[in-house]
């Protein structure tokens, strides 16, 4: 559903989003030959600079990849989490990709979870996501809003299998934003603020 509200901007969904891997044959085998998506897109990048693949992920959107020849490794922790979040600690640095979440039906999200299993995959049990204390019910009730399975892929990025359960409404927007608690550590990066 396309919105302009706000900034007058009119948004259709997600055209991209561009991840770093270390590997980009694994990648591609993994990405097509596991999860089912098309290789719709690749790109050689100029004077040796690296790739950037694109794969179908439905609904019109794409993840893309990108390959530098000379990258770091990811950092747990603070480039994506260390863990996931029912095995411990799922934060990740300010900056940093968390993880992704692709829409699944909400009919076959325990099918997909033992499809995973199948194919080696270690992941979390489907969470009932709701607004208890913990956020997360042992049982699917009219208040468990999203239903999910996360699962670490190579490269250590976090992804989740997702189904809304609801519909989201006024209600479920209830909290003022959290503001900055620390002093930020910088890095040399310039930074931009609104002016």
């Amino acid at each position: 559903m396309a919105s302009d509200e706000g900034g007058g901007f009119e948004f259709g969904g997600i055209n991209h989003l561009a991840l770093v891997c270390r590997d980009m044959a694994r990648t591609v085998d993994f990405y097509t030959n596991v999860l089912g998506m098309p290789l719709v897109k690749t790109i050689e990048l100029p004077a040796g600079m690296g790739q950037h693949f694109f794969f179908d992920c439905g609904g019109g959107d794409c993840l893309a990849f990108f390959w530098f020849p000379e990258t770091p490794d990811g950092v747990p922790g603070i480039s994506a989490p260390a863990s996931r979040p029912d095995t411990g600690d799922l934060t990740s640095a300010v900056g940093s990709m968390n993880h992704v979440a692709f829409a699944v039906p909400p009919e076959r999200i325990e099918e997909y979870r033992d499809r995973l299993v199948a194919a080696g995959i270690d992941c979390t049990e489907v969470a009932n996501h709701d607004d208890s204390e913990w956020g997360i019910s042992d049982d699917l009730h009219p208040g468990v809003f999203v239903r999910s399975v996360y699962f670490f892929v190579p490269d250590g990025i976090l992804l989740e299998f997702a189904c809304w359960n609801r519909r989201l409404g006024p209600s479920d927007v209830g909290h003022e934003p959290a503001g900055a608690t620390r002093t930020p550590v910088t890095t040399g990066a310039p930074v931009t603020t609104g002016s």
